[in-house]
């Protein structure tokens, strides 16, 4: 999980800044993006590897761990209302950006997990499932999801009916259930089309089949946020 890191300081590319994201494929809640810069040695994190192949107590351990030995770690959450008005991806990447913009220390060099993000001053490379292979990048995934899941157990406790604690804003059988009863609230992303189709079927919607994906949006447009 370290080579990658190590490759690119024995080539004189350091510090090493990785970034991921979490809640891309949710229908309800914030974009959560984080980027960290990981010590070697002996402040090594073991461990560590993609969020979701972790269990909740076991993230908020090495979440702990992360913001505490990390040489530098920032997370920027990115509202419902901004995916809807700007668009998915162009919000990640921007995110992106500004995440790495945010850390106390500037990197010398950026993993991200599956695609790059441009505008940077600095060279990066974008890695195919990079929380699996790059332990800066997987040291990412978990603060995003660690603080989007926290983000989303506090929405819960404002709208009790949906479940968030629970399913965190993905499209699940249940979460489609609430929709189909109270219809969408106010952290939901209206340019989703499950959520869309609540809205306009006036809280009659389909059971979706049980997944984390991202729900498909009609006639989807993207901008950058400013």
């Amino acid at each position: 999980m370290h080579a990658f890191e190590r490759a690119l300081a024995h080539g004189g590319l350091s510090p090493v800044a990785g970034v991921d994201e979490a809640g891309r494929g949710a229908c309800a809640g914030p974009l959560v993006v984080a980027a960290v810069v990981l010590q070697g040695g002996r402040r090594r994190i073991d461990g560590l590897t993609d969020s979701k192949l972790l269990t909740p107590a076991r993230r908020e351990e090495l979440y702990a761990e992360i913001t505490e030995c990390a040489h530098a770690w920032s997370a920027v959450i990115i509202p419902c209302h901004d995916i809807d008005r700007i668009g998915l991806h162009r919000c990640n990447v921007t995110g992106m950006r500004r995440a790495l913009a945010a850390l106390d220390r500037r990197p010398a060099y950026v993993l991200s997990d599956g695609f790059p993000v441009p505008g940077l001053d600095v060279p990066g490379l974008a890695m195919i499932k990079g929380d699996h292979v790059a332990a800066c990048v997987a040291a990412a995934s978990i603060v995003a999801k660690v603080t989007r899941d926290r983000i989303m157990v506090g929405l819960h406790e404002r709208y009790p009916e949906y479940g968030f604690d629970l399913h965190k804003g993905y499209v699940t059988r249940a979460h489609g259930s609430a929709l189909a009863v109270h219809g969408p609230c106010p952290e939901h992303r209206f340019s989703y089309v499950n959520v869309g189709r609540a809205l306009r079927n006036n809280g009659e919607v389909d059971l979706a089949e049980e997944t984390e994906g991202e729900v498909p949006v009609e006639d989807s447009t993207e901008g950058a946020r400013a």
